[in-house]
């Protein structure tokens, strides 16, 4: 199996996109990358008479934000991935309901068969979306200082420590910062964050996942890249093919999971009085309250 390739990174400055970029790379390559930083975003955070819909569950904790730059930044991101998405599945921001799993990994309810990460760093934003499988972001300034002592024990691998050993002393610290972001972005499409060892995995040339000591790691399923944006960031992606033959299509009639939407069919049924609520109350016919 040829490794998995990640798409190139797509700059998004506002809602009106370009979006047929992210549309193709999705339906070419099954993954998309986009990034902006909040500050492009800002104005339609400000000026969007739309917000509390758009922002739906979140905007709560958007309102109780006291810092204005992190509460904008905040909206700025959700909007970056809700807008995306809706490109992606050819229906209108609003009409989708971001949540969050263990961790804080965002989702889209009822839309499992396309997987999000998000990833910020100073006035960066990023967003990896995948029809095929798992996704991972990340993003660092790319003139970060790293303690290549500290590292060593803690991040690399044996194999990657001797790599590293023998470049240019100028150039040792760049490539270990490229290996961070692209362990951090494989700990992100797990679903591990900073619980999975980074010294218990590695990174060769184009981007190959190695076991500790230099050996393969991965039959092709996993593909791996860096690229630098904007001139002052590294943003590295994470994808993975699960093999399962997904659909090209990714509007909502195709992606739309049909657990959920029966389960909002059912919610939307006409009322009935129920004695389990209540002499007054009222529930949904044939469903059961607690689990709705």
């Amino acid at each position: 199996m040829d490794q998995v390739t990640c798409a190139v990174p797509l700059h998004v400055p506002r809602p009106a996109g370009p979006w047929h970029e992210v549309r193709e790379s999705l339906s070419r390559l099954g993954n998309a990358v986009v990034y902006s930083t909040w500050g492009e975003w800002l104005p339609s955070v400000l000026t969007n008479p739309r917000l509390r819909e758009l922002l739906g569950r979140d905007w709560d904790r958007y309102r109780r934000t006291p810092d204005a730059a992190v509460r904008y930044r905040f909206a700025a991101a959700r909007l970056l991935l809700k807008y995306t998405a809706a490109a992606a599945l050819g229906t209108t921001p609003e009409n989708l309901d971001l949540a969050y799993r263990l961790g804080g990994r965002p989702y889209l309810r009822g839309f499992d068969q396309l997987d999000l990460s998000l990833s910020h760093t100073g006035a960066l934003m990023a967003a990896g979306f995948n029809r095929t499988g798992r996704i991972g972001v990340d993003a660092e300034p790319a003139d970060r200082s790293v303690r290549l002592d500290l590292l060593e024990s803690r991040m690399l691998t044996p194999a990657e420590a001797q790599e590293i050993a023998g470049l240019p002393e100028d150039q040792r610290a760049a490539h270990a910062l490229r290996l961070w972001t692209l362990k951090e972005a494989y700990s992100k499409a797990l679903g591990q964050g900073l619980r999975l060892g980074f010294n218990e995995f590695g990174f060769g040339p184009g981007g190959r996942l190695l076991a500790p000591d230099g050996s393969s790691a991965s039959r092709g399923e996993w593909g791996f890249a860096t690229h630098p944006v904007m001139g002052r960031y590294l943003l590295s992606v994470a994808c993975h093919d699960a093999g399962l033959n997904t659909a090209d299509d990714t509007s909502v009639e195709t992606m739309l999971d049909r657990g959920f939407l029966s389960a909002m069919s059912r919610a939307a049924e006409p009322l009935e009085p129920s004695s389990a609520v209540g002499a007054a109350g009222y529930r949904p016919a044939g469903a059961d309250v607690e689990a709705l």
